[in-house]
């Protein structure tokens, strides 16, 4: 796929092209030029970490669409600037937009460790998969230097409580060591997300992400290392990667994948107006197609909030797309799974620093 040749200019290295206003906040803080020149505002493009302290780390998901219990997030917003992603709408709660802000004001959380550990350590905590993560890449470029979750992974091991991930970034083969010991005691299941093998309509869609062919080579090399990997072929966005599913399917399979997934674009919040912006920026001969067909998946609107249906879509373009993908696993993951989550490990230790089986 090649760039449309009335591109309009974009911000360079950044998905989200524009900063919408926060619903929270009843004031909006606007730049005014007294000469009255109708200039665009300079956004400040530089990553900033801010550090946030919340009182814990484990979420109980209630999602029916979601396939988890629970969800740790190192992070919240993600540099990754992937202009689709669901979880923009949570940098709203922080006083901050969904927009460039997602992007660039990442929030830290150096204490999530521990506070793992003292949730774990509660007889209340029945063993149980831990997804990194629900709303963020926890191996985006700021993993890179605070390493927050290759601390969750010890703490996990320590217990001997099993975890999911899902990410798009190599940088997991960082921590290849905590890996193999958590797959040789079915305690890891690993997912990398791939949305397009088009390089340049990676590039716009996630600008600073690995590319698919890197993603590959990852699941390549956690397969090769005896863990678990699957690919997450999503989101997928009608008119734009939707053709590519068997391709990506098909990869996947190559690559020694032992599961497949997919989900559907769907625009909450203001990720519509982000979206909405971005595409007719970036592709502005077929935004609008895409932008109807992504409407005709959704009952007429860009989103959907209907538990059970929001991710999946509805009406003759998501069924379309259910039966593409259907057909692509039966074709190339027939007789592949994961192996199953060992619970009966699962130990704390007691206050005197001995072990304890659970129960």
């Amino acid at each position: 796929m090649s760039n449309d040749r009335n591109r309009t200019e974009m911000i360079k290295g950044r998905g989200a092209q524009m900063n919408t206003a926060n619903r929270f906040l009843k004031h909006e803080l606007v730049t005014e030029h007294i000469e009255g020149l109708d200039e665009e505002l300079q956004l400040n493009k530089t990553t900033q970490y801010l550090n946030e302290f919340p009182r814990k780390i484990i979420n109980e998901v209630k999602s029916p669409d979601l396939n988890f219990g629970f969800s740790m997030n190192p992070y919240q917003g993600c540099e990754h600037g992937c202009i689709y992603c669901y979880a923009r709408n949570t940098h709203a709660y922080w006083g901050l937009s969904p927009g460039i802000d997602f992007e660039t004001k990442i929030l830290i959380k150096p204490e999530a460790p521990k506070l793992l550990e003292a949730e774990l350590m509660k007889k209340s905590w029945q063993p149980a998969p831990i997804m990194l993560s629900g709303n963020t890449d926890c191996y985006q470029p700021a993993e890179r230097k605070f390493k927050i979750t290759r601390q969750l992974l010890e703490v996990a091991l320590k217990f001997r409580n099993p975890v999911g991930m899902i990410t798009k970034n190599k940088l997991i083969l960082r921590d290849m060591d905590l890996l193999k010991q958590l797959a040789e005691l079915n305690l890891v299941h690993v997912m990398i997300s791939i949305t397009s093998l088009d390089e340049d309509l990676r590039l716009n869609l996630e600008p600073r992400t690995a590319t698919a062919k890197n993603r590959l080579e990852v699941v390549r090399t956690l397969i090769a290392n005896g863990i678990p990997a699957g690919v997450m072929v999503a989101p997928i966005i009608p008119g734009l990667n939707s053709h590519e599913i068997p391709a990506i399917v098909e990869a996947a399979a190559d690559a020694g994948a032992l599961r497949a997934g997919m989900t559907m674009v769907r625009l909450n919040g203001d990720i519509g107006e982000i979206f909405t912006n971005w595409i007719h920026k970036a592709y502005p001969d077929k935004a609008e197609k895409v932008l109807n067909k992504i409407r005709a998946a959704h009952g007429g609107n860009l989103n959907d909030s209907h538990f059970g249906r929001r991710m999946k879509g509805d009406g003759v373009e998501a069924e379309s797309i259910h039966q593409l993908f259907k057909n692509s696993v039966k074709r190339f993951f027939s007789g592949r799974s994961f192996p199953e989550y060992d619970f009966s490990l699962f130990k704390r230790p007691a206050r005197n620093g001995q072990l304890d089986l659970f129960g």
